[in-house]
């Protein structure tokens, strides 16, 4: 089965491989095929001892992996940490978010001479693969080269889960190429066990994310925006629609509210300006403000204007007005966890559509409001939110009341965003099991940091 899985892998790389190739920038070409053929790139230079290979596909599962590496790192500073993704977003947010913690490249092709290519170059002393991504010829690879293999912050929804057992003959064989699962959930851990994995290679450690703290300081930007403000987070197309047209419906209510939009994918922030002014709305996009700078809006025989107060106008500040009425489009990558902090209510995008939602424990952590719609199957645990009024589902037919209520009445909203941090508090630690975990695997003499306990 794996030769017939790595002839038709080929055959599909074959295929994309131009495209791929090609729809890169100029500039990232080159590095991206070099590394995605086995060169594992500038991660592979200079190691001094065996690396923990850490692969995290794309930016949720960077975002997620952060403060695991961190509470590694803290445990371990002389341990050399390589992370791989596969997309160039993924790239993008490690590169800043992990500088000076973990060397990152691309995620080889999954296949076994390539495999092995890289293998050689990191000699890696354990391979890591972040929320269940499982890749056949690694794993085998790996476990004939006597690396570990772990599966950590591990996820399974319905819909993999389903097609995984269709194909059970052989999954379970690249299952059993892992030497443990920690999983998120309870659920994720009976549907592992259910693809053939001994109850003795599964547990449960929690959810990474809910060790994920942001900054705790508001962007720049924030005093820009008048109240009250809902956020938007993680939409997919169909939910920009509805949600501009239930704000548009509500600014007849209040006048004053303002909607921070933040789509999922960059590629569609165009077009999502589009959708707001054809709408008639007034729309800034966060990428026109420059870093550190606010917008003051000026109203004029009905209209908005807005210009850039410089640090020394306070005249300017004094006489302008905050954004009021106004969608600001959120078209910057890694801001959004700590603009859920200017939000009165919170809607996770991924949700009114079925994308199986996003992460509710962003505004969580702050303390807001969580508003979703009925598809959150990337996230069980929101059940208990719900139960504990830690967060409201609903629909789209209803979402305008919804919101509605919640702006109206302060005393609510405090109280369901001071149950939904309360619930936040109740699930950190995922990351601090994982690094005890983690460090069984690796040699007994690994020096550890002196007096800094994991936090």
């Amino acid at each position: 089965m794996f030769v017939l899985y790595s002839l038709l892998y080929s055959a599909a790389l074959l295929l994309l491989l131009p495209f791929e190739y090609f729809k890169r920038p100029r500039e990232l070409r080159g590095r991206w095929l070099r590394e995605r053929m086995g060169s594992a790139g500038a991660a592979s230079e200079g190691l001094d001892s065996k690396p923990v290979w850490i692969h995290a596909v794309s930016v949720g599962e960077v975002i997620a992996a952060a403060p695991f590496i961190a509470g590694l790192k803290e445990r371990h500073p002389s341990l050399p940490v390589v992370l791989s993704t596969v997309t160039d977003t993924g790239q993008k947010v490690a590169r800043e978010k992990l500088a000076g913690a973990a060397e990152v490249f691309y995620l080889p092709f999954d296949l076994v001479f390539i495999v092995r290519r890289a293998m050689r170059r990191l000699r890696p002393a354990l391979f890591v693969a972040i929320e269940t991504e499982l890749w056949p010829n690694i794993f085998r690879t790996c476990k004939k080269e006597g690396v570990p293999v772990l599966v950590l912050n591990g996820r399974l929804s319905e819909k993999s889960f389903r097609g995984y057992r269709k194909i059970r003959f052989f999954i379970s064989r690249v299952l059993s190429r892992v030497d443990l699962f920690c999983m998120q959930e309870k659920v994720y851990q009976e549907r592992i066990k259910a693809l053939g994995v001994e109850e003795d290679r599964v547990r449960v450690t929690g959810n990474f994310k809910f060790d994920i703290k942001p900054s705790g300081t508001l962007p720049e930007w924030a005093g820009s925006l008048g109240s009250p403000v809902v956020v938007a987070g993680s939409t997919h197309e169909g939910e920009e629609e509805l949600i501009i047209s239930v704000f548009s419906e509500l600014n007849q209510d209040f006048p004053g509210l303002n909607l921070v939009l933040a789509p999922r994918h960059p590629e569609r922030f165009g077009r999502v300006e589009t959708l707001v002014k054809e709408r008639g709305l007034p729309c800034v996009r966060r990428s026109a403000l420059a870093r550190g700078s606010q917008l003051i809006a000026h109203r004029s025989e009905g209209n908005f204007s807005y210009s850039q107060p410089s640090a020394m106008s306070h005249e300017l500040s004094a006489v302008g007005r905050r954004l009021s009425g106004t969608v600001f489009l959120l078209d910057t990558i890694g801001e959004l966890a700590s603009a859920y902090g200017v939000a009165d209510v919170a809607i996770i995008g991924g949700s009114f559509v079925e994308r199986g939602g996003h992460n509710p424990l962003e505004p969580a952590f702050w303390g807001k409001p969580v508003v979703c719609g009925p598809h959150m199957e990337n996230f069980p645990f929101i059940a208990d939110f719900y139960g504990e009024k830690g967060a409201i589902e609903t629909d789209a037919e209803r979402l305008s009341h919804v919101l509605k209520e919640l702006i109206r009445s302060p005393q609510r909203r405090k109280a369901w965003g001071e149950k939904a941090r309360s619930l936040y508090n109740d699930k950190v630690g995922a990351v601090a099991r994982s690094v005890e975990v983690l460090e069984r695997y690796l040699d007994a003499e690994l020096p550890l940091a002196e007096e800094k306990p994991l936090s």
